[in-house]
């Protein structure tokens, strides 16, 4: 499929991974610089750290760009129960954008994920 037509054939992947998103995210030296004038001294900054407000977002995307975000509610874990809904809720996206194929299938990026029999049942639907 590939040698046919390698455009169509790299289209057809799906990648989907995590991150933590922080609500507060601290200036970069670079972007805390300004102006001052010649022999004055900048102002003093306090060091900071990232927010301890953050959350987890599931991003799902393709060679045309995002598909799905998803974003976990504050005290939810990712069980095989919520990674399977989250899998209804890409399809349905997935079929919105027009991007629907003839067969699908997934990996997880996530080993536990694999182990969860509830998981791999949707994936195999």
């Amino acid at each position: 499929m590939f040698s046919r037509n390698p455009d169509e054939f790299l289209r057809r992947f799906v990648t989907v991974d995590e991150t933590w998103i922080h609500h507060n995210t601290p200036e970069t030296k670079e972007q805390s610089k300004q102006w001052v004038s010649r022999g004055e001294r900048g102002p003093k900054k306090a060091k900071q750290s990232l927010s301890a407000n953050k959350v987890m977002a599931t991003v799902f995307w393709d060679a045309r760009g995002v598909i799905h975000i998803d974003y976990l509610e504050k005290g939810k874990t990712i069980t095989g129960e919520y990674y399977s809904k989250l899998l209804d809720r890409f399809d349905v996206d997935l079929k919105q954008n027009g991007r629907i194929w003839r067969r699908r299938s997934a990996v997880p990026s996530r080993q536990y994920v694999c182990t969860c029999l509830v998981t791999m049942a949707k994936i195999h639907e």
